[in-house]
């Protein structure tokens, strides 16, 4: 299938919709992140489809898919694989984890103990992992989709800020209106199973076509002005009196991959204001630690984040 990347967008979301009703934010943000060729965080209490959407998506794009499910216990291995002694021949053979894959979804990953986390740093930002003093490169198509529960603490534990940075996006998913809902439990009394996508007649597209809506996203084009607007969004959040932590220039760059994946999936090569301050929440907001005082007041990110797109003139 040869398709545009407006087209593709709109042919990403069309098959969305049979399995997964509303959540058209969420959806259009997991695409930016797919098209950006990055990582995302996906936040929400459970039920709202956060794991089957990830699975969705890697359905649509004919990508390799797995699954790692986080508890207190797992350890590196179980993620990287390792060296496995073969007492037949005397020799190690290689067992290569679930990281080796496409899309690797990463269910409730503040389970993860700190040193399973660390685990995590190379593959995430070199898309390479090392084994006993080997490395091995990873897919090019390569993506983390990590969920994590907003309201459970028990047992987990807090994701360091270089492991947060890492990440393109956090995404977050509320809950449905309540005709989606009532659609929900319409299309389920009609015998709909959302695990069944080949039932649900989903329309994948290859590999080979992501790749190329990518170089398509590479090529938009991006007017000075805007690399200087981007740069002010991204310093305001360190001079912002709420703030402790401000966003680091790895997030510049990654406001700017986002929002020229937003204009491309839009039909334009060239970006505009619009898509930068579009693409600035799900940027910036794990992206900055709040004083406590903040916290204790009740600030978000979200409101400084909106404070900060308040406050930066628009290039015109």
């Amino acid at each position: 299938m040869d398709l545009s990347t407006a087209a593709l967008a709109a042919h990403v979301r069309k098959e969305f919709s049979k399995i997964i009703v509303g959540q058209t934010d969420a959806v259009d943000q997991l695409l930016l992140v797919i098209l950006s060729g990055g990582h995302a965080l996906i936040e929400g209490v459970p039920g709202l489809a956060k794991t089957l959407a990830v699975k969705c998506l890697a359905h649509i794009f004919s990508l390799q898919f797995q699954r790692v499910q986080c508890t207190p216990d797992l350890i590196p291995a179980d993620i990287l694989g390792g060296n496995i002694f073969q007492p037949a021949d005397g020799t190690f053979r290689m067992n290569r984890g679930p990281v080796f894959t496409d899309l690797l979804l990463v269910d409730e990953i503040n389970r993860m103990p700190p040193r399973t986390q660390s685990a995590w740093l190379e593959a995430m930002e070199e898309f390479q992992v090392t084994i006993d003093g080997t490395s091995y490169p990873l897919s090019r198509s390569f993506a983390v989709f990590a969920t994590q529960n907003p309201v459970e603490f028990e047992g987990t534990y807090p994701l360091p800020e270089a492991q947060l940075d890492r990440f393109l996006m956090k995404i977050r998913i509320g809950y449905p209106e309540a005709t989606q809902e009532s659609e929900i439990l319409s299309r389920y009394q009609s015998g709909f199973e959302a695990r069944d996508f080949e039932r649900a007649g989903l329309e994948r597209v290859s590999k080979e076509t992501l790749q190329t809506a990518r170089e398509e996203v590479a090529r938009v084009q991006v007017e000075p002005k805007l690399f200087d607007y981007i740069v002010s969004l991204v310093r305001a959040t360190r001079d912002s009196a709420a703030v402790s932590l401000g966003a680091s220039p790895r997030a510049a760059v990654a406001m700017m991959l986002a929002a020229k994946a937003l204009a491309a999936t839009e039909g334009r090569n060239f970006l505009i204001p619009d898509d930068v301050k579009a693409a600035a929440p799900p940027i910036l907001r794990h992206r900055m630690l709040l004083k406590p005082e903040a916290d204790l007041e009740g600030i978000t990110p979200d409101q400084v984040i909106a404070e900060v797109l308040a406050g930066i003139a628009v290039p015109k």
